[in-house]
């Protein structure tokens, strides 16, 4: 794979690196030489990526051309974003806090080289700056007000490099691109990538690693390689084909970034950002089900003006949910009036709306997979042990959860599954969880849960490793189907 430094002026850029060539900007946006060149690397070092200069229209065209281009064009979207600097810096709150501490000023600026800096205490930060804003040459912009925060980054241009700098500059980027840029190699017969997004330390994970495993060796059975990447591999994800999140999600999550980064990059992604807004919210949940004449519990999206009608409407018990609850967690059940009241604020206090939906008592919650509209497997959560949820939070690990029976789709109710998978279509194509309980002969959609769990000996209990492989064989399906419209394109 050849590569190519693009630089406003070429003379800015001294430096002779083995295999590397140095061409400007405008002569590689209008040079035909460079658009028909197949298998190229470009590091875009132009001085700005504003909209429509020269610097964005590289990485736009690299990308148009196949080139991989560091920063692409969602890099380039992130830097400007103080969203996702906000973001950034809070999922790196430690990581700053301990290693600008010894600082006596209120403000910091960091150069980052290739994920270096000339101090190598800021090496850390470094990196883990770059994985998150994946450019050659950045300047971080840090402020102190009780606790250090990144406020900005921008590119450096090669003309403001100190001189200092520059040896220190040389030294990392012929490093980078000679050991950092390589991608694992494919193995034999591979003719895809998938990055698995996971947290083997995560408590409520959706796959356990057993189950990963399995995934990537059904994945690679279809010739896709397959690997775990984490938080930290945000930038490298324009180095894939797909993404398969197997990371509890929420909104204002690095699991919600991923999924819009990768998505923008056109991957095949799953969990897709639209299916994580929208089942990780039970507001939309309940409007999007009661439209569609979906049968759910009785319910009430709650807000101020109306609260005093969850008694007369709802009866006790009842149980309130927080928007964003998952895994049991932000969802309650009040027996009187007092334990409403006391429920009610403290929901209100962080969201402008909830749900709260009649309480209606069972042994255990239906539980269909569902990908592709096609329902997956079936499963029976039994509620934990003297507790009304399947979870029990308040109990030790051993005594938390219910059991779990596995029966295949083809035994299990028509109605069931055939309510299941109508719900799960109001949220995309994805794949999902969708949880029910059966009253008599009806069924009541209580979730969609946009990644549901699949753990070694409980979801794949029937199915076993074709549970894995029908999985990635959707995700094979998609991206032939992506790169053949590519191609056509």
């Amino acid at each position: 794979m050849s590569t190519l430094i693009v630089v406003n002026n070429q003379a800015n850029w001294p430096f002779d690196i083995p295999e590397v060539d140095v061409v400007s900007a405008r002569a590689y946006l209008t040079d035909t030489r460079y658009s028909e060149l197949k298998g190229v690397r470009v590091f875009n070092l132009c001085r700005s990526y504003a909209y429509q200069d020269l610097g964005y229209y590289v990485s736009l065209l690299a990308t148009a051309r196949g080139h991989k281009v560091l920063p692409s064009i969602s890099t380039i979207q992130d830097i400007k974003s103080q969203t996702i600097i906000r973001f950034v810096s809070g999922d790196l709150h430690e990581v700053i806090q301990k290693d600008l501490a010894h600082l006596q000023s209120d403000e910091f600026i960091l150069s980052i080289y290739f994920g270096r800096n000339v101090a190598k205490r800021y090496d850390r930060l470094s990196l883990k700056l770059f994985h998150q804003f994946r450019a050659p040459m950045l300047r971080a912009h840090f402020t102190r007000d009780g606790e250090w925060t990144l406020r900005n980054i921008s590119p450096i241009p090669t003309n403001e490099v100190p001189e200092a700098h520059r040896p220190y500059l040389l030294e990392f980027a012929q490093e980078y691109l000679t050991k950092g840029y390589t991608r694992p190699t494919r193995r034999a017969g591979a003719r895809y990538d998938l990055a698995i997004l996971a947290n083997v330390e995560e408590e409520t994970a959706p796959s356990d690693e057993r189950a990963l495993k399995k995934f990537i060796k059904a994945a690679a059975s279809l010739g896709i390689r397959a690997e775990l990447v984490t938080k930290d591999d945000y930038g490298r994800i324009a180095e894939y084909d797909g993404l398969f999140i197997r990371e509890t999600t929420a909104v204002n999550h690095h699991t919600y970034r991923f999924a819009q980064r990768a998505q923008a990059e056109g991957l095949v992604v799953i969990d897709d950002p639209e299916s994580i807004v929208r089942c990780t919210n039970k507001v939309y949940l309940a409007e999007a089900l009661t439209k569609q004449n979906i049968p759910i519990p009785k319910t009430l999206v709650v807000h101020r003006d109306n609260v005093e009608e969850i008694e007369p409407t709802l009866g006790f018990p009842c149980i309130l949910k927080r928007p964003d609850s998952s895994s049991s967690q932000g969802v309650i059940k009040v027996e009187n009036h007092e334990e409403l009241k006391e429920g009610a604020e403290l929901f209100l206090a962080k969201s402008e709306l909830f749900v709260a939906q009649e309480f209606l008592p069972t042994e255990f919650d239906w539980r269909v997979g569902v990908i592709d509209n096609e329902p997956l497997f079936v499963c029976k959560y039994h509620m934990a042990p003297k507790h009304w949820q399947i979870i029990n939070w308040q109990q030790e690990e051993r005594r938390r959860y219910g059991t779990v029976e596995t029966m295949p789709v083809e035994v299990a109710p028509k109605t069931m599954v055939k309510v299941a998978v109508r719900a799960a279509r109001q949220f995309g194509n994805g794949l999902y969880g969708v949880d029910l309980k059966q009253v008599g002969k009806t069924p009541y959609v209580i979730e969609v849960n946009d990644n549901p769990s699949i753990e070694s000996g409980y979801e794949d209990k029937f199915l076993k490793d074709e549970l894995y492989w029908r999985i990635m064989w959707v995700f094979l399906q998609r991206i032939e189907k992506r790169k053949l419209g590519s191609v056509r394109a």
